[in-house]
């Protein structure tokens, strides 16, 4: 009786099938959120990049080509020189403050005593709020005749009797820069909450009984391994906080004299108040190219970190 042996090649030909039967019917199901994404954000990508290499008028009507000419213009606005810094001020101020309040804040939250489940709600209420609202808000707190911040400080003796707060761009910004903190926190403190509940408790009870303290506990523990969350953190409240409208807008239009206008006022005024469609394009191509370059980087350093832990 004759027996065929089957060779390596001739049993590894199945499996190839199967899988590559498995990676087209993965392919059909993702195809209609891929089509209804490159649709919803492909779609205004392009034709904003066409915009801003083009000449367009205050009603939206392409006139001819301008190729980098919007970009010029862009670059030669002493404003947009002066957002650009701004926003750099802001986005580094916001994020960093938020990550260095939230890190505690969730850390307390995390232990177990009564009322967290309160103190969790009271924390991560502000979330709930809208921005424009919040914004709203503060902005007729700090307002310099009527403000509630000036009652209670006149109350409390202090000379702030009508002190105009948002009338100076020092002030301002910082105030803004502070609620701006504030509106971030409820967001940033729920992804640390969800890095703490990831460790084991294991590893406190071996560093207890190893005799180490909550302070090295905490440096060589905790703080490890919330890394991964905390870049997540620092990468998404990057890319918010760079956006971020509503607050700066409602509080003070980008004033007094673009003090605290940023990249995405400055568009905002470029488009709608002054009409210039082709330069707010070209300055919204160039802020987005700022936050993919972010995007690209922190994949890079991710991937990079992986391939030396493996």
């Amino acid at each position: 009786m004759e027996m065929t042996q089957t060779t390596p090649a001739q049993a590894s030909r199945p499996q190839s099938g199967a899988r590559i039967g498995r990676n087209l019917t993965n392919l059909v199901f993702i195809l209609p959120s891929v089509l209804l994404s490159l649709t919803i954000i492909g779609y205004p990508i392009f034709e904003v990049m066409r915009m801003a290499v083009s000449d367009v008028n205050r009603f939206g009507k392409i006139r001819g080509f301008e190729g980098l000419g919007n970009f010029l213009k862009v670059f030669q606005d002493p404003i947009f020189i002066q957002s650009s810094y701004q926003t750099l001020i802001w986005t580094v101020a916001v994020v960093g403050g938020t990550v260095l309040i939230a890190i505690p804040v969730a850390i307390i939250l995390n232990e177990d005593f009564h009322g967290r489940s309160i103190a969790r709600t009271i924390v991560l209420l502000p979330w709930a709020v809208s921005l424009a609202m919040t914004a709203l808000v503060w902005r007729f707190v700090v307002n310099g005749d009527f403000g509630t911040l000036n009652l209670a400080l006149t109350q409390l003796g202090l000379p702030f009797n009508n002190h105009p707060w948002l009338a100076t761009a020092a002030s301002a910004f910082t105030i803004e820069i502070l609620v701006g903190i504030l509106v971030s926190i409820p967001f940033t403190v729920t992804i640390f909450l969800g890095g703490l509940t990831s460790i084991p408790v294991t590893l406190y009870e071996a560093a207890a009984m190893d005799g180490a303290t909550r302070w090295q506990s905490l440096t060589r523990i905790t703080l490890p391994m919330l890394r991964p969350f905390l870049q997540i953190a620092i990468v998404l409240n990057v890319i918010y906080v760079f956006n971020s409208f509503p607050i700066i807008w409602i509080m003070t239009n980008g004033g007094p004299a673009n003090g605290t206008d940023i990249l995405i006022t400055y568009v905002y005024k470029q488009a709608f108040a002054f009409g210039k469609l082709d330069v707010a394009a070209a300055a919204s191509v160039l802020m987005f190219l700022v936050l993919l370059g972010f995007s690209v980087l922190y994949l890079f350093m991710t991937r990079q970190r992986g391939a030396a832990g493996q």
